[in-house]
């Protein structure tokens, strides 16, 4: 048989046929899916016809439909924003108070008292029936009505605000107050009002109206360095909250507005006239009759005498929240502890003083409302702080949590890096306009100086040459590294403009880093407690045994080459003013931001390192003021009164460091003034003679090598036990013979 032929090109007809079989597939399936869909939609549409509408159900439907798009949209809003403030609530906030610390300053004396022990707090149901309703009527008359946010009473807050042309009512519920003491600061921002409404709402679900007033009552601020209306009571009045007549529950009542300014110990008219008005609140609300206030009327409450001491209560803050950390990190077990810390009163109070008179002199002029400012001994202890103008009006820290651009002041990071890269005080660079990436700094004065050295560009504040040092030599990173070795513990932006003072600092932060200038090189070691004692007189923590020796973060060099440029900028440069009497050798640097926004000066001796910041909490801006200005001269306010009376240090790396130059070491101030007519000048007096001086620092060194007296300790929570009531207060006159540790104490803490 023979073979039948093979068509021509058998495979390749093959698979044409099933790639046109596969292509007609593919046409009629999608067709098929096109049609069915289409005849889907049709029936969908005809069965949609029948809930047609017309008019005005047409228009109502319209406005539903957008009603619930703008509401999705703005149901997520709400969601962004209130994911920050319930980031507040993640920590262990109910437990905060149950520390109870008890705070001396440096020599051993009680300045204040810090948390609340919750077990010896007054029940709500426990206290006068007069007091609730006073504090109701007052802050909150709808307290049991609302949600956390009283809308009726926000908009007749509004109203009344608006016919009087002012602000005359607050429309904040006592659930928001409380919000705000528990996890918020006092600063005035939007921000901080969504988050205290949202955070409002969050109590009110998560807390009972019995609880949300008892928190209230015991963490309210309520002047004379007290927390709670139960250390008030003892503070005011020197009794028991359950015991306070209907008059003191008045006056107490009043106080929540402005405790400062309605204090009866500092202002008793003002704190009688307050009463008056909240009796006027029980009338009005109808929760008391006028017959009923009529016996408080005539016969206002009257507050015990107390001796105007002014506690540290922004120091104390601090300091509560230092213990806490320690707690945290496992330093501290005891949670009912003596601390002591490292103020010094003296230098507190001069501290105070300083920054009162400034504003009061110069801040209308200036168009400044606020200041801050931190003093740290060489050694690292903080021995004054101030956080603001007056902790009654507002207990917002500005000292350690307010981030404000440092301007000039910045440049010590980007000099020092310079410096560390083999520059010198003599090494010149090119003052001219620069672009970086689109950028064009300016010197403050719109002019260039060509050719300059780096301690010409740095006393006289020089804009492009900190940038040229950035954009040419360092970097970003380099500066940012050497800000964080030297003590800025806030988070700092790695941005082109960095080198001028962009990123926001604390004022406790400049003070730290500066301090490393007259420490040698060497970190700061910045703190604020020296000792925690359990009240069984057992050391649970000590500063010098539990931390870590400091280490270098400047080598010797350029440490020296960076004291010879900041010792000039007060004499020739641009902190003239802040040049302290008797010729005593004095470094640092001004710094102004965008706007005079905020003005800084930071500077240094042998001895001290003092920031100071003034600024407004609205971030408005000044009139023209510049970190020479009212900084510079506060900061001589306070150095000038630091160092009389003591042993100058020099400042390391520097010719000369002392006001002659040539004393030898071991002299005493006294012995200085002798030979120095300029030290004549120091008008405070000596308090203690130079020989008093040595034999009170022999005998703390053989205190302090001597084991601490049980009995001491026990005296001292014996005293702070009779001070009834005051959990979470300060002021040093508690009790008659409590403002001071007796000596048996003061011995067994050294």
């Amino acid at each position: 048989m023979q073979d039948e032929p093979k068509a021509p090109e058998g495979r390749p007809r093959k698979k044409r046929h099933i790639l046109l079989r596969v292509d007609s597939w593919i046409d009629s399936t999608v067709w098929n899916l096109g049609f069915k869909l289409a005849e889907a939609w049709e029936e969908i549409t005809i069965f949609f016809r029948r809930f047609r509408v017309r008019g005005w159900k047409k228009l109502a439907f319209e406005v539903a439909g957008e009603a619930m798009t703008l509401g999705t949209a703005g149901f997520v809003v709400l969601l962004a924003l209130a994911l920050p403030a319930f980031e507040e609530t993640k920590e262990d906030w109910k437990n905060r108070g149950d520390f109870a610390v008890t705070f001396l300053d440096r020599y051993g004396n009680v300045v204040g008292h810090r948390g609340i022990i919750h077990e010896d707090s007054v029940p709500i149901d426990e206290l006068p029936d007069h007091l609730i309703k006073a504090v109701l009527a007052t802050e909150d008359r709808r307290f049991f009505d609302h949600y956390g946010i009283d809308f009726i009473g926000l908009g007749r807050a509004l109203t009344e605000n608006a016919k009087a042309g002012g602000v005359v009512q607050g429309g904040s519920t006592l659930t928001q107050q409380l919000a705000k003491n528990l996890f918020l600061t006092n600063e005035r921002s939007i921000e901080r009002k969504i988050k205290e409404a949202f955070l409002a709402v969050w109590l009110e679900a998560n807390l009972s109206k019995k609880e949300i007033l008892s928190l209230y009552l015991d963490r309210a601020y309520m002047g004379g360095g007290t927390f709670g209306a139960a250390a008030a009571s003892q503070f005011y009045f020197g009794k028991k909250i359950t015991d306070v007549s209907l008059a003191e529950s008045a006056m107490l009542a009043g106080l929540f507005k402005a405790p400062a300014k309605y204090a009866p110990h500092v202002n008793l008219p003002a704190a009688r006239a307050r009463a008056n008005d909240v009796l006027s609140n029980l009338v009005q609300s109808g929760l008391m009759s006028e017959g009923q206030v009529i016996g408080a009327r005539r016969n206002p409450a009257t507050a015990i005498d107390r001796a105007d001491v002014k506690a540290p209560d922004y120091f104390l803050d601090w300091a509560f929240d230092e213990v806490q950390r320690l707690a945290k990190e496992g330093k501290i077990k005891e949670h009912s502890v003596v601390v002591r810390t490292t103020v010094d009163m003296g230098l507190q109070q001069a501290a105070d003083a300083a920054m009162e008179s400034s504003l009061r002199e110069f801040g209308e002029g200036y168009k400044v409302k606020q200041g801050a400012m931190a003093m740290i001994e060489n050694g690292g202890a903080v021995r004054a702080m101030v956080g603001g103008r007056d902790y009654g009006e507002s207990q917002f820290n500005r000292a350690t949590k307010a981030l404000r651009q440092p301007g000039s002041s910045f440049k010590l990071f980007t000099y020092s890096a310079a410096m560390e890269h083999g520059m010198t005080p003599e090494t010149m660079i090119s003052d001219a306009p620069i672009t970086w990436r689109g950028w064009s700094p300016q010197n403050y004065a719109r002019s260039y100086k060509g050719r300059v050295s780096l301690l010409t560009a740095m006393s006289q504040s020089l804009n492009t040459v900190p940038v040229r040092l950035a954009k040419d030599v360092l970097g970003t990173k380099v500066i940012v590294e050497t800000a964080k070795a030297m003590g800025v513990e806030t988070p700092l932006r790695m941005d082109k403009t960095i080198p001028l003072g962009t990123s926001e600092v604390t004022v406790l932060d400049q003070a730290t880093a500066y301090a490393v200038m007259p420490a040698g090189g060497m970190q700061s070691r910045r703190h604020g407690i020296e000792q925690v004692l359990g009240y069984g007189g057992e050391v649970l923590y000590d500063f010098n045994r539990d931390e870590m020796p400091a280490n270098r973060v400047l080598s010797e060099k350029a440490m020296s080459s960076m004291n010879r440029i900041l010792t000039q900028i007060p004499v020739i440069g641009t902190a003239r003013r802040a040049a302290l009497d008797g010729g005593i050798v004095t470094g640092g640097k001004t710094g102004t931001s965008q706007s005079y926004r905020d003005a800084w000066f930071i500077g240094f001796t042998g001895n001290y390192t003092t920031a100071v910041w003034f600024g407004n909490d609205d971030f408005t801006s000044m009139n023209n003021m510049t970190g020479g200005a009212l900084p510079a001269m506060t900061f001589k306010k306070l150095m000038d009164y630091a160092h009389q009376g003591i042993e100058l240090r020099p400042i390391p790396g520097i010719e000369n460091p002392l006001p002659t130059g040539n004393h030898k070491k071991g002299d005493t101030p006294a012995e200085q003034r002798q030979e120095d007519p300029a030290l004549m000048a120091l008008t405070r007096p000596r308090s203690l003679s130079g020989e008093s001086t040595r034999v009170l620092k022999q005998l703390a060194q053989a205190l302090k090598a001597a084991p601490p007296l049980v009995a001491g300790v026990e005296k001292v929570a014996e005293a702070t036990r009779s001070a009834a009531g005051l959990r979470q207060g300060s002021g040093s006159d508690l009790r008659k013979g409590t403002a001071t540790v007796s000596p048996v104490v003061t011995n067994s803490i050294p």
